[in-house]
C-alpha cells in the first residue's frame, strides 16, 4: 500500500519517527525529525502568511499547556469531553465504541447514540479474540495531572488551545486595543487521552494545532471586510439533510451557501472558503475536500454550528479542519466562573459579550495528507518522491559539486554559504549524482543545484527540476532572484 511506503520513507529519511521507540514505542505519540521539522514550520508560517498576516485585524498569543481545574469545570470539558469505550470480557481488550462499530460494518457512526452502538455491537464479537463486548461506558478525554507538591491542586493539559486564549481575553483586549471585529490565532500543542490511536499521524494523544479565536459583535456576523475576495470560491458541502437520507455532498459558491442559509454567517463562509483555497496550494486536489455539516447530536457542546473540512484519505474521509460557531458560550461561561468580567464595552459604553468563529487547523492530519497526495510512485526514475509544493518543501535546493575533486567542493561550499542565510538548502557531495538526485526526490527539495568544470570558467550552474528532471543554467549572480521565483510558484526560465 502507498501509506506503508510513505511511513516507512517518512522515518529512514527524518520526516517523523515513532516516539520512544528504543522503548518499544508510545502509542499516540510521533516525533518530528530534521527534515519534517522544517516542513512542519514551513506549514505553520504559511498558515501565519495566510490566515493571520493577510488580515489587519488578527494578533497572534501563545498560552500555557497545562491550567487549572476551574478553566475545564467552566469550559464544560469535564461534563462534555467524552468517547464511547467498550471492553472485552475475554481479553480485556478496550476499544472506541464508534469506531469499532464502522470498522465492523463499514458504516459511518457519526451522531449515534450510546444506546444505539449497543445494539449494533450485541450483534458483533471482539476482533481479537471474538469474545463478548461488553456494555458501552464514557470515558473522558482530558489529560490529568498535579500542580504543585504532592497535596497540589488537580490541573489538566489543555485539549485544543482555545481556551488559553478565552481566559485572557481582558488581557488580550487591554494589550492590542482591538475594536471588534478580531482575532487572537495561536499554535502549538494539545493533548487528548485517545482510547485507541491509530492510523499513523492521524489519531493522536499529543498533536499540533492552529487555531483563530475570531471575536465578532453577535449582530454583524455578516459583515466581514475582505468577504468579496473569497464569495465566489466554490466548495463541497455535505448538509445534515443529505446525511440523514444517504445522500451525496453538493458543490457551491461560497455566496451562494450563504444565500441559502446553509452557512449561517459569513464570517464561517469567509474562513471556509480561504481553507478550501489554502488547502488546494498545499497540494490537495479540489475533489478530495469537502465540508461536511455536524450532525445535531455528534456537534460539540460549546458550538451552534460545526462545519468540519474533510479530506479523503487512503482509510476514508476524516476531519482536518473544525469550523465553529461557538457564539458566546466561552466568554460567558468563564464570566460566571471566575466572576470576572469578559464583556467588551462599545464606544456607545454598552457592554456586550462577543460571539465566537473559530477555525482549528489540525497540524499532523495536514501533514499526512500532504504526504499522501503528494507522494509518486518510481516506476519511471526508480525511486519513490513527494511533489511537494516548493512553499513548504523542507529545502528550497541541494547544493552538488560534480565531483569530490577539481576545486569542485570548494566553490559549491562557495555558493552554499552565499544561499544559505536566505534560504533552507543543504550540501551533499556523497556519492555518484544520480543517488543524490534521488535522495532530494526523497524529500521533495523542488531544485538541485550542482555545481562542475564550467562552472569554474563562466560562474553558471544547472537547475535540475525536481518534476521533469530537466536541467538549465543559470548564472550563479541570478540564484536568489530564481528561488525567490520558485517560492512564488513561478517556473525557472534560463539565465
Amino acid at each position: 500500500m502507498e501509506i506503508e511506503k510513505i511511513i516507512s520513507i517518512a522515518k529512514r529519511r527524518g520526516f517523523i519517527f515513532p516516539s520512544s521507540e528504543i522503548y518499544g514505542g508510545f502509542s499516540g505519540h510521533y516525533d518530528y525529525g530534521p527534515v519534517g521539522i522544517l516542513m512542519k514550520r514551513k506549514i505553520e508560517n504559511f498558515w501565519r502568511e495566510f490566515f493571520v498576516k493577510s488580515e489587519k485585524n488578527i494578533w497572534e498569543a501563545e498560552t500555557s499547556l497545562i491550567q487549572p481545574e476551574k478553566v475545564f469545570q467552566a469550559s464544560g470539558h469535564l461534563k462534555d469531553f467524552i468517547d464511547p469505550i467498550t471492553q472485552c470480557k475475554k481479553c480485556n481488550t478496550i476499544y472506541r465504541a464508534d469506531e469499532l462499530v464502522e470498522e465492523l460494518t463499514h458504516k459511518p457512526t457519526q451522531g449515534m447514540s450510546v444506546e444505539e452502538l449497543n445494539k449494533i455491537l450485541k450483534n458483533h464479537k471482539c476482533p481479537k479474540c471474538k469474545g463478548q463486548l461488553g456494555e458501552i461506558k464514557v470515558f473522558n478525554l482530558m489529560f490529568k495531572t498535579t500542580a504543585g507538591p504532592i497535596q497540589g491542586s488537580s490541573a489538566y493539559f489543555r485539549p485544543e488551545t482555545a481556551q488559553g486564549i478565552f481566559i485572557n481575553f481582558r488581557n488580550l483586549l487591554n494589550a492590542t486595543r482591538a475594536k471588534l471585529p478580531f482575532g487572537i490565532a495561536q499554535s502549538g500543542k494539545s493533548f487528548r487521552n485517545e482510547i485507541s490511536p491509530r492510523q499513523w499521524i492521524m489519531r493522536l494523544r499529543e498533536f499540533n494545532q492552529m487555531e483563530i479565536e475570531m471575536f465578532v459583535h453577535p449582530k454583524k456576523l455578516d459583515i466581514v471586510e475582505n468577504f468579496n475576495h473569497y464569495s465566489k470560491v466554490k466548495i463541497t458541502i455535505l448538509t445534515r439533510e443529505e446525511q440523514q437520507k444517504n445522500g451525496k455532498p453538493t458543490e457551491i459558491l461560497v455566496e451562494e451557501a450563504l444565500k441559502k442559509g446553509i452557512i449561517p454567517n459569513k464570517f464561517l463562509a469567509f474562513f471556509m472558503a480561504k481553507e478550501q483555497v489554502w488547502y488546494e496550494k498545499l497540494g490537495i486536489p479540489r475533489e478530495a475536500i469537502r465540508f461536511r455539516h455536524m450532525l445535531p447530536k455528534e456537534t460539540p457542546h460549546y458550538s451552534k454550528g460545526n462545519f468540519d473540512m474533510e479530506i479523503k484519505f487512503d482509510f476514508g474521509w476524516k476531519e482536518v479542519v473544525g469550523n465553529s460557531y461557538r457564539t458566546d458560550f466561552d466568554l460567558t461561561s468563564h464570566s460566571k466562573s471566575s466572576g470576572q468580567d469578559l464583556s467588551y464595552i462599545e464606544e456607545d459604553g454598552q457592554k456586550i459579550i462577543p460571539h465566537v468563529i473559530e477555525p482549528s487547523f489540525g497540524i499532523d492530519r495536514t501533514i499526512y495528507a500532504i504526504l499522501l497526495y503528494s507522494f509518486r510512485q518510481g516506476k519511471e526514475r526508480g525511486w519513490e518522491w513527494f511533489e511537494l509544493p516548493p512553499k513548504i518543501s523542507p529545502y528550497v535546493a541541494a547544493v552538488y559539486p560534480l565531483l569530490s575533486k577539481d576545486n569542485l567542493p570548494e566553490k559549491a561550499t562557495e555558493i552554499f554559504q552565499h544561499l544559505r542565510d536566505d534560504f533552507d538548502i543543504f550540501f551533499d557531495e556523497s556519492g555518484s549524482i544520480g543517488k543524490r538526485y534521488a535522495r532530494a526526490d526523497e524529500i521533495g527539495v523542488p531544485f538541485c543545484l550542482t555545481i562542475d568544470h564550467q562552472t569554474l570558467k563562466d560562474s553558471t550552474l544547472t537547475i535540475r527540476d525536481r518534476n521533469t528532471t530537466k536541467q538549465v543554467r543559470v548564472k550563479v549572480s541570478d540564484l536568489k532572484e530564481k528561488l525567490i521565483e520558485i517560492l512564488h510558484d513561478k517556473k525557472i526560465s534560463k539565465g
